[in-house]
């Protein structure tokens, strides 16, 4: 009874003084608007049938306002009586004391309508009343005078409490608690869905995190040998790969306070909002300790300072910055909090930031590998009406490279593609189909290509299938299509092995299928074309890592351009002209020695190049068993690989 009566006095409307401005303009206008309706409602007529109502003597008395050139008229207590004027007399809302006009009438030059007046009314024996009056209105003069100031008024109360972050925050949100902290507390009373079981795979990262909100939860566990709590944890990795899901599932497990905020949610217009921001969020976190605090994206405030040449002496970021240093390892901070930050872009985060005492533990949240996207996907499997024999290892193989958000997105695909075609489960072709969506994009079958065109597309990507067959460590081939799809005239489909470390001669074969596209052109019709812009593009990138940065260079020998921690203003080459110069050569070098290598190779196996781009022309789609047919089995098929990054070859149009 007692949550009953409680629940009730919830629902009952909260008193706004907004109620009150909408009683007084309601009461005004109503008065303006029943105060009129004497005029409104009162007979109108003619100049003409006023003068021969005055002529017959029904006139008693005529009221002339010169402001709005109208004439009232008031009858005789006979001319009432009278048939013709029986509908004279004014209806009215509201009573009045003093008696209303039978008539009203406008008339046009005030002394032209004088004069005849005054002419008409000599000839009558017995003479109207005539006065003559000026009309004001006192509340509308008013309510003109005042009504820009409501209305400045008005729009610098709406400013200041936009600027504030709406009505919440204290006393009704107003320019005084802009420097209140933005941070979404979640406890026991929220309702927060997620936990550590639909987090998949991640497995050292969920541990770490586990292991933190065990902290909170029992720190007597930890601190009885005499160590301390971590002050910071802080999730990196490339997007996707589920940080932030990370936190929502600390958000669901942990039964202490959880504030979560964006790292923009610091940032504000004016001076010194950020900092007092941070010092809100942690006087927060600290009242209700032990408690964790998660800043998503913290990039936006922890970029390293003095790195942006156009800032000045006070930068507002570097101020916010400051505070957020000082709160978590500062004079006097509270071991009670510990802060919880992600983001894609560790390497651009200031160094004090960074180090023991703040951030006491960087957790990597890397791409799944196969096994970890096989448990992804029974996660995001769950809701889905699929077939019965789905082969979640062939799912997982066939989508390496795959973070946690593409694998999500895959499977919704999947189901609006099954959905298209009106199936009742999604099966497996619903899910290669989805994958295809997403790397090669949308399927364009009504696309103008001519003939020849068609025929250059088919050996172009007939020449990847052969040379990337025929190549030990080249990716073993899945699709071959030379259907319009995105951007691309036509696309091939590889699953190379999954690598942690690369060696030369497996660089050197992926160039050279990689090339096998414009050398099949060259071999067939001695002619290239600019259908292999993006081939070019990654060979290109390929042998410059190979020369700068991994140093598998003779010429250049062991040496490495690349700097980790450079700044991203730093426009200086870490090499002289003469190695540029080296190193250019060597790239071009190493590209055209491939390309050589891929037409020898594939005028080798000409005719077998004809045979499999003409069942490319027939069919538009091919796949592996169309290339056992014509080479029979690929002589370094492995009997078991691991999947890694899929790869796709457009041709750009």
């Amino acid at each position: 009874m007692a949550n009953d009566k409680k629940n009730t006095k919830d629902k009952k409307p909260k008193f706004s003084p907004y109620w009150i401005y909408g009683i007084l303009i309601a009461l005004f206008l109503g008065y303006q608007l029943f105060s009129g309706a004497s005029y409104q409602d009162t007979n109108k007529t003619t100049p003409s049938d006023f003068f021969k109502y005055l002529e017959a003597g029904d006139v008693d008395r005529v009221d002339i306002v010169k402001n709005t050139r109208v004439a009232k008229v008031y009858l005789t207590k006979d001319a009432e009586a009278k048939e013709i004027h029986k509908n004279s007399k004014p209806q009215t809302f509201i009573p009045s004391a003093t008696k209303l006009p039978n008539y009203r009438f406008e008339f046009g030059d005030l002394q032209n309508f004088e004069n005849q007046l005054n002419e008409m009314t000599e000839e009558l024996s017995a003479k109207p009343i005539i006065t003559f009056d000026t009309e004001t209105n006192d509340w509308g003069n008013l309510l003109m005078g005042i009504l820009p100031f409501i209305l400045l008024i008005g729009v610098w109360i709406f400013i200041m409490r936009r600027m504030s972050g709406g009505a919440g925050g204290g006393a009704g949100g107003q320019i005084f608690n802009i420097g209140k902290s933005k941070a979404k507390l979640f406890d026991q009373n929220t309702e927060v869905k997620t936990s550590f079981k639909d987090v998949a795979g991640l497995e050292g990262a969920k541990e770490e995190v586990q292991e933190i909100v065990d902290f909170l939860k029992f720190p007597e566990k930890y601190t009885t040998l005499g160590g301390k709590i971590p002050k910071g944890a802080l999730l990196v990795g490339p997007p996707g790969t589920g940080k932030t899901l990370l936190a929502k599932a600390v958000a669901g497990e942990a039964k202490v306070p959880f504030f979560s905020l964006s790292g923009s949610d610091f940032v504000e217009m004016f001076v010194g909002v950020g900092a007092s921001r941070v010092r809100d969020l942690f006087k927060q976190a600290k009242e209700k300790s032990p408690s964790i605090i998660f800043i998503d994206e913290i990039d936006a405030i922890g970029r390293a300072r003095g790195k942006n040449a156009m800032s000045g002496s006070n930068d507002e970021r570097e101020n916010t910055l400051n505070q957020l240093l000082t709160e978590m390892d500062g004079f006097g901070t509270n071991t009670n909090v510990i802060v919880i930050a992600a983001t894609n872009r560790a390497d651009i985060l200031d160094k004090a930031l960074m180090r023991a005492g703040r951030f006491d533990r960087q957790i990597f949240v890397d791409l799944p590998d196969v096994r970890e996207r096989e448990e992804i996907f029974e996660v995001h499997l769950r809701p889905l009406k699929k077939a019965k024999n789905l082969d979640l290892d062939f799912l997982s193989k066939q989508t390496p490279g795959f973070s946690g958000a593409d694998i999500a997105n895959v499977c919704n695909e999947a189901a609006l593609i099954a959905a298209r075609n009106g199936k009742k489960a999604v099966d497996k072709q619903d899910f290669l189909d989805a994958v295809d969506r997403i790397i090669g994009g949308l399927e364009k079958k009504n696309k103008i290509i001519t003939p020849s065109e068609k025929r250059a597309v088919a050996f172009h990507e007939a020449g990847h299938a052969v040379t990337s067959w025929m190549l030990e460590h080249a990716a073993p081939l899945v699709k071959v299509t030379i259907v319009p799809r995105g951007r691309s005239l036509g696309a091939a489909w590889y699953l190379p092995e999954e690598r942690l470390i690369v060696r030369p001669e497996q660089m050197l074969d992926e160039m050279c299928a990689a090339l096998g596209g414009r050398a099949a052109e060259k071999v067939i019709f001695d002619k290239i074309s600019t259908g292999a812009l993006s081939d070019l593009e990654k060979v290109t990138k390929q042998a410059r890592a190979m020369v700068t940065i991994y140093g598998l260079s003779d010429k250049v020998g062991n040496l490495t351009y690349y700097d980790s921690g450079q700044s991203e203003y730093g426009f200086t080459k870490p090499y002289s002209e003469q190695t540029a110069e080296l190193i250019d050569k060597e790239i071009s070098d190493i590209i055209e020695k491939q390309y050589q290598r891929a037409i020898k190779l594939l005028e080798t196996n000409k005719d077998k190049l004809t045979q499999l781009a003409e069942v490319l022309l027939e069919k538009e789609v091919i796949f592996k068993d169309n290339l056992e047919k014509i080479f029979g089995k690929r002589p370094f098929e492995k009997e078991s690989s691991l999947s890694a990054k899929e790869e796709i070859k457009d041709e750009e149009e």
